[in-house]
């Protein structure tokens, strides 16, 4: 991705300067007028953002560093922030300078870290990057500096998600997202989000991608913001790339390119013309790829960018192996491979072993390629796991969150209750000397008001643990049964309920009719699963089903029977050309089993299940040895629906 992470410190560092009641006023000088100036075009024109900072500078030096150090410290930070991406050696020389004046302005130590560690990443070492990013944020905390704090969180959490830490990346994210909502920094935000959508294109949501991606981009088009249009724009591409929408893909890279080079801006240029050549490969077109890649080099020797030289040398290796010129091949994707370790970029590192498997084989280096397909297999094991254990992570990150904002409401409102209550009583005993039928009435109405509070506490909790849509138990009430008969050892069977082609009934049908499938599946459901069996909507169009004292056999025949209901529902008011299916992932809970573990388990079911042609029934238990091994029952009687189906997996 073409990150848009140095603009955010940028404001902050700016943002951060104004005077406050705790801080002297800063001067009021053309000086600080140029800076002002140059904050607001480095947005959308940028060339002009570096020549008022430099005029800015000129100024300031010619009045002595005494005069106004802080100024002078942002001065050399919009330059280093401008020259980053083009020029490393300029770049450090500014900060060098800034970092010289620290004693002078203090508070900008934590901005000035985030630009460091900024540095460290273009250059491909994502490890001293990460630790830059840390100590920033940790300085800001000291120093209780939230707009700080949150630009630290925006670089810390975007190189999380790089190095594919995906939830923790994301709780960063939100985190940076929530303070500068919170003052009153909607640009910062909307970036925030960009970021965030980045982390999804990583985590393989790339429709989720598309979608924050244009609204940011509308956005940014309606606030003149046009380098960040072009950084959104490409990050739109890539999620379009990763669709194989290639000519959507190629529509967005033209339109980065052209406003890369109204902006004078060599790097996006070359970002652009990277994701061009990565079509033209797509489809086939190999020596136009190599052309594009060539200008892209070009470009790339102009900016200290790691990353973006190794993914133009990632395009060239495929590139050469279209035009069987395995050699080639292999040097540039062996180049490509030890930048991106470097740079701990997992993704991208387990594409170019693809490659270079496939490039070996070609040059008939069968050791060599099973080599290389090993470590490809090995790298790409290790992001699905990761891609399901973040996923079951970011659940409880959001779970927890939402259960604290409801508890702290609830909290809230009872102490505000309380002190209706308090007020009430002392206006009593004010007047009950004077009026003792007042202090009798007061006494009842303080009763009602107890019981009316006592049952919309008890109405709150329902609502709390019910899902709005459906009014299934939501995953909140379903996940706490969970965990407290795991906590007592009981046996216990789960099920994980997806609904097949879901998003294609939105798609075409709209999501009111999505809305009134799902709350059919609900009454199945619920009509099959009466207690002691706990069932909930765990979120989108999936559901969970658990069974208590069951064995495999039986929780996979109440599955099939689940199955074949929903196949037989009658959907043809909504749907008249198809009917409706589900694909089930089913597992038992073991000795030591957490929730997380299996809810793992029966989502691998659940993605076998998938995978397989979907309405059918898949279950996953231990084996012997810990090895998860898969049966089932046949589905062979199911209805024949439009869509495909199939058998429960043996």
């Amino acid at each position: 991705m073409l990150p848009s992470r140095s603009l955010i410190c940028l404001l902050v560092v700016l943002t951060s300067l104004l005077p406050v009641q705790a801080q002297a006023a800063v001067p009021d000088t053309p000086a600080r007028a140029m800076l002002e100036r140059s904050r607001a075009a480095m947005r959308s024109d940028p060339e002009q953002g570096r020549k008022l900072a430099e005029q800015a500078l000129a100024e300031l030096d010619q009045a002595g560093a005494a005069a106004d150090p802080d100024s002078l410290v942002l001065a050399h930070w919009l330059l280093c922030d401008y020259h980053s991406e083009r020029d490393r050696a300029a770049a450090e020389a500014h900060l060098g300078q800034a970092r010289a004046l620290l004693p002078r302005a203090p508070r900008l130590r934590a901005s000035l870290l985030g630009c460091e560690g900024d540095l460290r990443e273009l250059a491909g070492d994502s490890v001293q990057a990460m630790a830059l990013f840390e100590q920033s944020v940790a300085v800001a905390e000291q120093m209780h500096d939230d707009e700080q704090r949150a630009d630290g969180l925006y670089h810390r959490g975007y190189l999380r998600g790089v190095r594919g830490e995906f939830a923790n990346g994301l709780f960063d994210l939100r985190l940076a997202n929530q303070l500068y909502e919170r003052l009153g920094m909607p640009q910062q935000a909307l970036t925030s989000l960009n970021a965030i959508a980045i982390l999804y294109n990583r985590m393989g949501d790339y429709s989720q991608a598309r979608y924050y991606f244009e609204a940011a981009l509308r956005a940014q088009q309606a606030a003149g913001l046009r380098r960040e249009q072009a950084v959104t724009q490409h990050n739109l591409g890539r999620a379009l790339e990763n669709l194989k929408d290639w000519d959507a893909a190629q529509h967005a890279f033209e339109s980065v390119l052209a406003l890369s080079r109204e902006l004078g801006y060599p790097r996006g240029e070359a970002y652009a013309l990277r994701g061009l050549a990565s079509v033209r490969n797509a489809r086939g077109d190999a020596v136009g790829a190599l052309a594009l890649l060539d200008q892209a080099s070009e470009l790339q020797h102009r900016t200290p960018d790691e990353r973006l030289r190794a993914q133009v040398l990632l395009q060239r290796g495929i590139a050469m192996r279209l035009l069987r010129r395995p050699g080639d091949a292999a040097a540039a994707l062996g180049e490509a491979q030890k930048v991106f370790a470097t740079a701990d970029s997992r993704a991208e590192l387990a594409t170019t072993y693809g490659e270079l498997a496939t490039t070996l084989s070609d040059q008939g280096d069968w050791r060599g390629a099973f080599e290389q397909q090993q470590k490809y297999k090995a790298v790409s094991d290790e992001l699905l796991h990761r891609q399901l254990d973040q996923r079951f992570a970011t659940l409880k990150v959001e779970f927890d969150s939402a259960a604290k904002d409801k508890e702290n409401q609830l909290l809230m409102r009872e102490k505000a209750a309380t002190e209706r209550a308090l007020d009430q009583e002392r206006r009593a005993s004010a007047l009950r000397a004077v009026v003792i039928a007042l202090a009798a009435l007061l006494v009842a109405v303080m009763g009602v008001l107890v019981w009316r509070h006592r049952r919309t506490s008890h109405r709150m909790q329902d609502l709390a643990m019910t899902d709005e849509l459906t009014h299934l138990p939501n995953r909140r009430h379903v996940l706490g049964t969970l965990q407290a008969m795991l906590a007592d050892g009981r046996a216990c069977a789960l099920l994980i309920v997806d609904l097949d082609f879901f998003k294609m009934i939105n798609d075409e049908h709209g999501h009111l009719v999505g809305d009134d499938i799902l709350r059919a599946i609900a009454t199945v459901l619920r009509d099959g699963g009466r207690e002691p069996v706990e069932l909930g909507r765990l979120g989108g169009e999936e559901f969970i089903v658990v069974l208590p004292e069951v064995d495999i056999d039986t929780a996979i025949a109440a599955a099939e029977r689940l199955r074949m209901k929903v196949a037989g529902l009658d959907v043809s008011r909504w749907l008249p050309d198809r009917n409706i299916t589900i694909s089930i992932g089913i597992t038992l809970a073991e000795s030591g089993d957490t929730v997380s573990s299996v809810l793992r388990r029966a989502d691998e079911a659940l993605y076998e299940a998938k995978r397989g042609g979907r309405n059918r029934c898949v279950a996953r238990i231990g084996g012997a040895a810990g090895v998860p091994v898969s049966r089932g029952a046949s589905a062979a009687d199911a209805p024949a629906p439009v869509m495909p189906a199939g058998s429960v997996t043996p």
